[in-house]
């Protein structure tokens, strides 16, 4: 997939929070595809994240939101974001919503982040995976709009044709997937011979 990535460099950095769990599907993680596009982003795998030093010199010198659908959120679809002149950091939690609660639960420094939504009516391409409910998105597709709405506030300026090629890499991988799984054999008789020559 790397030859699909748009490489969006953007001033809001991008701080990926991966579970031990994502971080070991590789080859499908939406969690990597996210880290790999944006240049401003920094990912860690773990699930207490309160003692990690980076982490905290993020949250110290930035306006620091995580994503995070709780009543209290700011809305992003409808509120402007910037409330102080330190650059903007988004925390984006890469796991299931069950481990998700476990970073949370686990994770002291991440209890006092302010928390961000949005309101959409996208639904998610990720056509291999079932989602919880309808509306849930995969962490690349909720980065997208992030992205287009921090556009719409002029508090980022990505071009639109980097953000209509973002979920590129997500889409050829969805695409490679459903080829394997509709000819299995074949993909086995290529695996096959590959190994040979190896």
């Amino acid at each position: 997939m790397c030859g699909h990535f748009e490489h969006i460099n953007t001033q809001t950095k991008f701080v990926i929070l991966m579970h031990p769990k994502e971080f070991k599907k590789v080859k499908n993680n939406t969690g990597h595809f996210t880290h790999q596009s944006l240049d401003n982003s920094e990912l860690f795998i773990g699930i207490d994240f309160t003692c990690n030093k980076r982490i905290n010199e993020i949250i110290a010198t930035h306006e620091s939101y995580i994503l995070f659908p709780s009543q209290n959120a700011l809305n992003l679809t409808t509120t402007y974001p910037k409330n102080s002149e330190k650059p903007m950091a988004i925390f984006l939690i890469d796991s299931t919503w069950a481990c998700t609660k476990k970073i949370f639960t686990q994770s002291e420094n991440l209890k006092k982040l302010k928390h961000m939504s949005f309101t959409t009516t996208k639904t998610s391409q990720y056509q291999i995976k079932i989602q919880p409910d309808e509306n849930y998105l995969s962490t690349i597709e909720s980065t997208l709009v992030v992205l287009e709405l921090l556009n719409k506030w002029e508090v980022e300026h990505v071009e639109q044709t980097a953000l209509h090629g973002f979920l590129r890499p997500f889409q050829k991988m969805i695409e490679y997937q459903q080829n394997l799984i509709a000819n299995p054999k074949s993909h086995a008789v290529r695996f096959k011979r590959n190994t040979l020559k190896s």
